[in-house]
Formats: structure tokens, sequence, C-alpha cells
């Protein structure tokens, strides 16, 4: 599959100009470098499983339209689908269950799921899916969340893996079981 990139008039900053695309792509204006491109935050966060041993890593990148999530985790109980979400703390302890972490990021008080009328919560995405060799790869674009500003900032807060998967709708969490790996996020 090859990639196009647009054409250079139908840029965002060909349409905005120069640092003012800063503003019409709604980034504020000190995430743009001198050359009018703008510099997204970036963070690499390591997995732990319940075992308390590495099992994988995270790259989190704000971008414009959300947070974009690159997971590379290996040891996961394979062929199988599995609750992913951001937790409101940044605590992984595996020795009381990845519990320190607490429940779902949800700064705008809504209800857990994408099946619930006044939902999702800023920590809701979706199911992932584990293959057969017990590794997960995938990318996860959160509209609701962003790195390094806003009030949907997840800087200080945890991703999870859960044991199975999210029902997308039952209160508070999905009933996704237990927590099986777990990212501390700067």
């Amino acid at each position: 599959m090859t990639h196009r990139h647009p054409s250079p008039s139908r840029t965002p900053r060909a349409l905005c100009g120069g640092a003012i695309a800063a503003l019409c792509l709604g980034l504020a204006p000190a995430a743009v470098a001198q050359d009018g491109e703008s510099e997204m935050p970036t963070q690499e966060v390591t997995f732990l499983s319940a075992e308390g041993e590495e099992t994988g890593t995270a790259t989190l990148t704000g971008t414009p339209h959300g947070l974009l999530i690159e997971l590379d985790l290996q040891n996961l109980p394979p062929e199988s689908w599995h609750g992913f979400h951001i937790h409101e703390e940044g605590s992984c302890d595996p020795e009381d269950g990845f519990k320190s972490a607490g429940g779902h990021f949800n700064p705008g008080d809504t209800k857990h799921g994408f099946f619930v009328d006044g939902s999702p919560h800023a920590g809701d995405m979706p199911n992932q899916y584990v293959a057969a060799d017990g590794t997960l790869k995938a990318q996860v674009l959160n509209t609701f969340a962003s790195l390094g500003e806003g009030d949907n900032d997840v800087s200080g807060r945890a991703l999870l893996v859960h044991g199975g998967s999210d029902d997308y709708e039952s209160q508070s969490s999905g009933d996704a079981g237990e927590r099986i790996a777990c990212a501390e996020i700067d």
C-alpha cells in the first residue's frame, strides 16, 4: 500500500500559513518548531506483568487529533481479546495486582463504554487481540486523550491490559477482569 502525501497546496501550513498552522491545527504555539513544523510530544513506557517482569513497551505520541499509542507486548495469554484502558493513577504495583492504578481515567465524569449513552471515559479504548505467540502489536488512536496538555492529559496516569475483554457497557469498568500488564506514564 502506497502512502500518499497531500500536495503542498492542500497541507494545513499552506492553507493557514507558516507558524499560524499551529493555531489552525489546534496546537499550542509552544508546540511549533522554528521551521513551522509541529513538534509532537512522545514518550516510551514499559509494561510490567503481574509477576513484576518487563513484558513490552508502548510509544505514546500526542497528535493534533488525540493520543496515538503504539503497543509492542509479549508473553500475554494467546489468541484472546483483552480490555485496554488508561487508568487514573500513574502507579503500577504488581504486589497489589495493579490496583494502585485506580479506576479508568475519566476527567469528564462520563459513563463507561462505547455502547452507553453519556459515554465513554477518556480512558476507554477498544479491546486488543493477542496473537497465538502471545504478542500484542497495535496502534490505537484515543481521540479523547492528550499528552502534555489540557484537561485530558494522560501524564501521571497508567496504561493497563486486562485479563478479559471489555463488554463496553458494564459500569464502571467493562467487566474486563484482572489487570495483567501495566505501564506508568510520566
